[in-house]
């Protein structure tokens, strides 16, 4: 029997087996803290199991470590209690079995021993446990060998594969989070399992499986993840516009790329250079619009006209349908959707001041991500192209810069104001109002003028002239 007594540094554990022997009870820690222990893996929770009363142990430890009540948070309805402690989030629940019917994913939940409690657990690296009792302190207990499988980078089921995914599906997305998270591979027979019931995520929340969906975006590697939950057929019921990318079709000889295959790779190379979700999200949705514009034109080949403008469009639909905050995260995405061909046709083109103040002007502060999205667009195999738009895409970069220090067009306002227009010439709120702001501002962008007050000032008058306005008396 393998001894771990040494790795269990955290104070807590001395003080739950001493608790614990006081009351007469076995106390076990479980789960992600001893999977991560043997990855050297930070982690931020301890789950701990006892043959007995969680909530009373977690209320007995608390006092010990004189933990305020009001600190507790306890769930009677399952038997659980948790707090924090020396920054780690510390759970307790009573060992216990579980059933489940066919419509629901939460578990008729009975009185158990350890082992029925190992044995609901998901996945057998996970059904580790470390025993916090005085007689045999620090011993592993691994009843399905998941020392050997994290050893071996494999993710399998302790009991038959079709139970368990029938029992919850939403192990089905763990079991592909982990394998993103981990670069583990899923064991045939689990995979075959997770194929065969994953229709039954339908009975699972969209919240949650938007929290496994994030969690494998935020893989080091998530066309990993992205590529499982297509070969199981979970993507076509979570994201099936994103699957509609799929395939490649040719006319006359002519062909365009998969674009699902290019949407992973600019997933997979955004996420080496941000940790930010929406970001990633951004290169996830980035060309959902070319299912909906694709079109073949004799002569010219494969065409997806206005495919930002449209995918931008099908942001909103997909996050209203995903359940996910239809906010300003929500708008993010959709901006840089919506802007992501806008850097990569000035590096194919010259690169004018002009352009360059328009996209500072339209981008705002999120300037700097929208950049590293279109680096991140470039999934071509020809290395001397990738260097040319890299290159070019620096001198972008360069030229942002010049042009932000120059003219602070960033977020700029123009120092004429539709309170100002309509105060000088006598105006209530109108179309000649908005029709002279928008000169200001293009003449601005377009490098006539500088953004001050006495040439905006000039703009204003010139313009007024045009549409028969006068200055009031």
């Amino acid at each position: 029997m393998r001894n771990l007594s040494d790795n269990l540094l955290h104070p807590v554990f001395s003080c739950v087996s001493d608790i614990s022997a006081k009351l007469g009870i076995d106390t076990y820690v479980v789960g992600g803290y001893v999977r991560d222990m043997f990855l050297h893996r930070e982690t931020k929770d301890i789950d701990l199991v006892t043959i007995g009363s969680g909530i009373e142990l977690a209320q007995a430890i608390a006092k010990e470590l004189e933990i305020e009540e009001n600190h507790i948070a306890i769930f009677k309805n399952y038997g659980t209690a948790m707090f924090r402690y020396q920054g780690i989030n510390v759970e307790f629940v009573g060992t216990r079995k579980e059933s489940y019917t066919h419509t629901s994913r939460n578990p008729i939940v009975e009185k158990g021993n350890l082992q029925d409690d190992q044995n609901r657990r998901d996945f057998t690296i996970n059904a580790m446990a470390i025993s916090l009792n005085k007689h045999d302190y620090g011993t592993l207990i691994d009843p399905f060998n998941g020392l050997d499988d994290l050893q071996n980078k494999i993710i399998r089921t302790p009991l038959d594969p079709e139970i368990t995914f029938l029992d919850d599906p939403l192990r089905i997305l763990r079991a592909v989070r982990f394998a993103s998270q981990l670069n583990f591979t899923i064991e045939p027979s689990t995979l075959a399992g997770m194929y065969t019931q994953v229709h039954r995520i339908g009975i699972v929340s969209k919240e949650r499986i938007i929290e496994e969906l994030h969690k494998i975006l935020l893989s080091r590697k998530p066309s990993i993840g992205l590529v499982l939950l297509d070969a199981i057929g979970a993507l076509e019921l979570i994201l099936p516009s994103l699957v509609a990318l799929k395939g490649v079709d040719t006319v006359n000889g002519h062909a365009h790329k998969d674009n699902f295959l290019h949407t992973i790779e600019v997933v997979d190379n955004i996420a080496l250079n941000t940790s930010n979700l929406w970001l990633i999200w951004a290169a996830l949705l980035h060309d959902i619009g070319k299912s909906e514009t694709k079109k073949y034109i004799q002569g010219q080949g494969w065409t997806f006209y206005q495919h930002e403008l449209v995918g931008a469009r099908m942001v909103s639909r997909i996050f209203k349908t995903l359940r996910m905050p239809l906010n300003d995260k929500m708008e993010y995405v959709k901006k840089l959707v919506f802007l992501h061909l806008r850097p990569i046709a000035l590096v194919e083109d010259i690169v004018t001041d002009s352009a360059i103040r328009r996209l500072l002007f339209d981008a705002g502060d999120d300037i700097d991500d929208l950049m590293l999205l279109c680096e991140a667009d470039i999934t071509s195999k020809n290395q001397m192209k990738i260097r040319q738009y890299l290159t070019n895409f620096e001198l972008v970069r360069r030229k942002l810069k010049d042009i932000e220090e120059k003219d602070r067009i960033r977020n700029f306002q123009p120092p004429i104001s539709g309170e100002l227009i309509m105060e000088v010439f006598n105006l209530k709120p109108c179309r000649d109002v908005g029709i002279i702001k928008n000169a200001i501002r293009e003449a601005i962008l377009d490098g006539e003028i500088e953004n001050q007050y006495d040439a905006c000032y000039q703009i204003m008058l010139r313009e007024a002239t045009k549409l028969g306005l006068k200055p009031k008396q």
